[in-house]
């Protein structure tokens, strides 16, 4: 018999949060999160993307063990603003059992027709900053911190109980000697001349920190077209500005400016943190720090996560400047291999910045839907 309880208590949420450890134990591919940053992001207190949507957790039980865990959200902005009548799911983990599967996402669709929603979506986050899709091919290489790892049953779990395809996201590597500095050097001089711009880079933190506020409002309109986008709160600025630039190298984010200091183009680039993840093994102390530390210092592998660009000036190749900014942080650092973290199959734009590299799709994952 299948029991699904709701996570009310503390305890109760450690056990949401640290299910995935015993189902993926000392799997080689599986990156742990950090269990307190996990936690934090559950607390509505702390959180604030519970400013515009709500969440419900739930466990499921056999016999007294967790078998596996699910959020059910909705994300009210996304709702009343887009119109999409949507409920999520997400941060789901399951044993290869279909009738647990199907006994969480039951409480999915409660919730969804609670409040009148016309169908459901996941995994997927409370926003685009979130982790999102269920891996359905590349198993065999390890995650990122900013990814879902998941074993192969889960996509035919969810087929098998009637869901489609709703997105779909390419993840894609390359190693650094791919990168030709004179397909974009003199570009970028050119560029910078006639619209008069220049790059920005940073190595400390502080000096960075005032600009976030704009990088971000830059992330708002770069992406608004995108079908999945839901824009991104004041509020969830500063959260997400405390929790993680300073997490990143300084020399890792770079800005493109006009001539009055108005930011054009920006993109966000992490070192490696998935082997020190598995070091750390969910707990900054007593070792797990200094494995991130490490990791942030010498990591000879990136992740480029984000790169936004104004939509006024996308189609003049400012990324021109950004990449020749990378190029020389790279070579000083000895970076061998970059990494292109989840982007929309049908974003073309995107994947057209990054045909020069000749990226090779390692990984693939989607989202699935169905209607209440």
């Amino acid at each position: 018999m299948i029991l699904i309880q709701e996570v009310t208590t503390k305890k109760l949420l450690k056990d949401y949060v640290t299910f995935p450890f015993s189902l993926y134990e000392n799997h080689p591919y599986w990156v742990p999160p950090l269990i307190n940053d996990e936690m934090e992001g559950f607390d509505k207190t702390k959180n604030p993307a519970f400013e515009t949507a709500e969440a419900y957790l739930y466990l499921a039980y056999i016999d007294n063990k967790i078998v596996g865990r699910i959020a059910a959200i909705i994300n009210w902005n996304e709702v009343r603003d887009q119109h999409k009548r949507k409920v999520r799911f997400g941060w789901w983990d399951v044993i290869d059992d279909i009738a647990v599967t199907k006994a969480l996402l039951e409480k999915v669709y409660e919730l969804g027709r609670k409040n009148n929603l016309e169908y459901v979506e996941g995994p997927i986050g409370f926003s685009n900053l979130d982790k999102v899709g269920v891996l359905t091919e590349g198993f065999d290489y390890i995650g990122t911190m900013i990814t879902w790892y998941n074993y192969p049953y889960y996509a035919k779990h969810l087929e098998q109980l009637g869901y489609v395809k709703e997105k779909e996201f390419l993840e894609s590597k390359f190693p650094f000697s791919n990168v030709k500095p004179d397909a974009f050097e003199k570009a970028q001089e050119l560029i910078k001349k006639r619209y008069q711009l220049k790059a920005v880079s940073f190595t400390k933190t502080n000096d960075l920190m005032p600009l976030v506020d704009e990088m971000f409002d830059l992330f708002n309109s770069a992406y608004a077209t995108l079908s999945s986008f839901v824009a991104i709160t004041d509020i969830q600025k500063k959260y997400f500005k405390k929790k993680y630039i300073n997490f990143i190298n300084p020399e890792y984010i770079k800005f493109v400016m006009d001539k009055d200091d108005k930011m054009v183009a920006f993109s966000i680039v992490m070192p490696s943190f998935s082997e020190a993840l598995q070091k750390a093994k969910g707990k900054m102390f007593p070792f797990g720090f200094y494995h991130l530390m490490q990791a942030r210092k010498h990591s000879k592998e990136v992740l480029f996560y984000l790169i936004g660009v104004l939509p006024e000036y996308q189609s003049k190749g400012v990324t021109a400047i950004i990449f020749d900014e990378y190029y020389k942080t790279f070579t000083e650092k000895g970076i061998t291999s970059c990494i292109r973290t989840p982007e929309l199959e049908d974003n073309f734009a995107i994947q057209n910045l990054w045909k020069h590299f000749n990226p090779e799709i390692h990984r693939r994952r989607r989202t699935y839907r169905i209607d209440l």
